[in-house]
């Protein structure tokens, strides 16, 4: 019940920026939690980072340091700020959302780390 739309993804150097943004529709059901995953080839899908409706964050070990995970104040658009990329943060990256209804998947977007 809430689409998700994803952007921002692309090419970047090892060591360079990228900031993902995810754009969740309207709802009549709170979206509790929001959440970044990525999956690259030949692996399953991991979270990357999670944000709570209360602002608490929780990142993987990989992420943390590295990778921030924002939302604006309406909630309605979702941000993960990745710093120092490295090659193996090439995934897919997608973005989740969380309501009492069960859990909402973004398309993805593609993340590609090479020089």
């Amino acid at each position: 019940q809430v689409q998700l739309v994803e952007s921002g993804g692309g090419l970047v150097q090892p060591g360079g920026s990228l900031r993902l943004s995810c754009a969740a529709s309207r709802s009549r059901y709170a979206i509790t939690v929001m959440a970044w995953y990525r999956q690259a080839p030949g692996k399953q899908r991991e979270l990357v980072a999670a944000i709570y409706s209360s602002g608490l964050t929780k990142y993987e070990a990989f992420a943390e340091g590295r990778f921030t995970i924002s939302k604006d104040r309406a909630g309605e658009t979702l941000y993960l700020q990745m710093n120092s990329l490295k090659p193996e943060d090439t995934a897919v990256y997608f973005c989740n959302a969380r309501t009492a209804w069960g859990p909402n998947w973004g398309q993805g977007t593609q993340v590609t780390v090479s020089s």
